[in-house]
């Protein structure tokens, strides 16, 4: 599991007396490589994930009220260039992330396979092509992550693709009997789910939510995978990815130390593994999205992995889109209390003083830079700060100018219904907290603007 791994590899770097952040960068480089080379004898793929650092006790650092400014490093230090951003500022809230909120993601697996269960060319009444996919990231009980892949028949050249994370299970996407039901535990809130299970009932169940055909007469490509095929989505059992990485001992697979967020995101990256390689779906164009706790976690695996070049997190509130310092709606405590599997545990030490968080969700959405974000909510949804989510995106605008992109092109939140198209970019409607198949019209229109469609 994550706690293990971070053992495993500060127990290699222990020998090398590391220097501060406070010291010369030159020898806070030493330390980054040298636990980037550790990283590479323990599992493969740890390009995309933050280093393990030593960083203060939460109770000790200073109080800051306002939302912290990303070009201002922990020591202090101003950010001025884009190599200080890309070498120093961002591997550094990376690692702080990592360490005080979401908990590190664990790296790729050194065995991964795309099996290919299923290609069907009549999809969508001839006009898609529907590619089914058994995910394997290792033996034994390792995750197993069913990706149902849908892409126009009529296009020119690969297809760029939103990639999503679902609640309730491919199938419940579309009635099509081909796509398989759910293998993994499902909430009895699920369509068809009244024992944990999937039947026939809620195949199509969502489908209205999740507008196929559209997609692919927009000339884009969607792929799905369910969250709990990664891991389940509950507090009492892990069934996936930190079962797996746990072995069997319990005390490493702590619910209010697990980092469920950061485990989804692995997943969000898995399929990221396999989408590159398909010659008809285009590598350079593929869009991380998720509605509320996915909308959290496709915002952190689009921070920590640069091949998702565009991200949508949907009414993602607290721990994902709204800031933790925010005075409506969610705050750290609510959301630690209710789901303390979702983040760490030194994320607790900020039940009560999440201004003494030396970043904010600003910081994150910073990590996407220069990449295009956008923030939709909804009027009637104040438990996810829509306010706030527009004030985050204003608090990340500095790292897009410095990297010489637009950034939010509106100090003021716009009119419902009115879409700001800039890298960063704001969108609010009426209504409560929902996916509809209106909004995937928006992420649409905002692709189109951004992948010059």
């Amino acid at each position: 599991m994550n706690a293990h791994f971070q053992k495993t590899v500060a127990a290699k770097v222990t020998r090398l007396k590391l220097p501060s952040l406070s010291r010369r960068r030159t020898r806070r480089n030493i330390l980054i490589t040298s636990i980037a080379a550790v990283c590479s004898m323990v599992l493969v793929g740890c390009a995309t994930h933050s280093t393990q650092r030593s960083f203060p006790e939460a109770s000790t650092l200073p109080s800051q009220p306002s939302l912290p400014d990303p070009l201002l490093a922990l020591d202090g230090s101003k950010v001025t260039s884009r190599s200080q951003w890309f070498n120093e500022r961002r591997p550094e809230l990376q690692a702080l992330f990592s360490y005080y909120m979401y908990g590190p993601i664990p790296p790729k697996p050194a065995h991964f396979h795309p099996r290919l269960t299923g290609e069907y060319h009549d999809f969508l009444n001839g006009k898609a092509t529907l590619k089914l996919f058994t995910l394997e990231t290792g033996s034994g009980n390792a995750p197993r992550i069913d990706l149902m892949v849908v892409l126009p028949k009529k296009h020119d050249g690969p297809t760029p693709v939103f990639l999503a994370m679902d609640f309730c299970g491919n199938h419940t996407l579309t009635a099509d009997p081909r796509v398989p039901l759910s293998k993994t535990w499902l909430s009895k809130s699920c369509p068809g789910c009244p024992r944990n299970v999937a039947t026939d009932a809620g195949r199509g169940a969502q489908a209205t939510n999740w507008p196929l055909e559209e997609i692919v007469n927009r000339g884009y490509g969607l792929a799905a995978f369910y969250s709990g095929d990664v891991d389940s989505d509950r507090a009492e059992v892990s069934s996936g990815l930190y079962a797996w990485l746990a072995d069997g001992d319990p005390a490493r697979n702590n619910p209010t130390n697990r980092g469920t967020i950061a485990a989804w995101a692995w997943g969000f990256q898995r399929c990221v593994d396999y989408l590159v390689t398909d010659r008809d779906v285009d590598a350079h164009r593929i869009a991380a999205v998720g509605h509320s706790r996915n909308g959290k976690t496709a915002l952190l695996a689009a921070a920590y992995d640069d091949r998702i070049s565009m991200a949508f997190p949907h009414q993602a509130g607290c721990g994902g889109t709204a800031p933790s310092r925010g005075k409506v709606g969610e705050s750290v405590k609510a959301i630690n209390d209710h789901f303390p599997y979702w983040f760490n545990a030194e994320f607790k030490k900020f039940n009560d003083a999440p201004d003494r968080l030396p970043f904010d969700q600003n910081c994150l959405v910073a990590l996407c830079a220069p990449r295009p974000v956008l923030f939709s909510a909804a009027e009637g949804d104040q438990w996810a700060n829509p306010a706030g989510q527009f004030e985050a995106l204003k608090a990340a605008d500095p790292v897009y100018r410095l990297l010489a992109a637009e950034g939010l092109a509106v100090s003021e939140m716009p009119p419902h219904g009115k879409l700001v198209d800039s890298p960063l970019g704001y969108y609010i409607r009426e209504g409560n907290h929902s996916m509809t198949a209106n909004d995937w019209k928006v992420f649409m229109d905002f692709a189109d603007r951004h992948w010059r469609k």
